[in-house]
């Protein structure tokens, strides 16, 4: 299961901006390419993030 920007920023609370700014630094998982213009992230990779952040 693939999660879009947009409910990404819902779950994590974070701005666009600081989502990318955080793939960036290494500090969260990378996008997937999903077509021409689409990327998502996969729901396990930001749940696994998710749980690290809480430990």
């Amino acid at each position: 299961m693939f999660i879009r920007i947009r409910e990404l920023q819902e779950m994590t609370g974070l701005p666009k901006s600081s989502i990318y700014r955080l793939v960036r630094e290494g500090r969260f998982p990378r996008p997937v390419k999903l077509g021409q213009r689409a990327s998502g992230w996969r729901k396990s990779e930001i749940d696994q993030w998710a749980a690290s952040r809480s430990a």
